[in-house]
């Protein structure tokens, strides 16, 4: 799993490669912690090369979500591949984590905060 973050404006942009499971879920959620900046207004997580994840990888996803939630900042996914869309689809998570079709989509939500 690899992590590429950037920044527009006041959105944080986390680019996500590899796979997200048992192995590297708590890596993944200590590195987002510290990617996510106390002034962000919303964070996009761009899935476009994510190849896997496991329920230990929509844990950790979740888990950023609710803290961001509880500091009023949007969470977003991006720009997921077939199989990770079906995963998300099949666990809900698609109802409680707004998904968007491409980061342009995303950030055009996050910029109405």
């Amino acid at each position: 799993m690899d992590l590429k973050t950037e920044r527009e404006s006041d959105v944080l942009i986390v680019k996500v490669e590899g796979r997200i499971d048992g192995s590297n879920s708590r890596d993944f959620e200590d590195a987002m912690n510290v990617a996510v900046d106390g002034s962000d207004k919303a964070v996009v997580v761009d899935m476009t090369e994510l190849s896997y994840i496991s329920s230990a990888g929509l844990r950790a996803i979740l888990l950023l979500a609710k803290t961001l939630w509880k500091r009023d900042a949007k969470f977003m996914l991006c720009s997921l591949p077939g199989s990770i869309k079906e995963v998300i689809e099949i666990s809900g998570f698609h109802k409680i984590i707004p998904v968007h079709d491409s980061r342009e989509a995303a950030l055009a939500e996050a910029g109405n905060l």
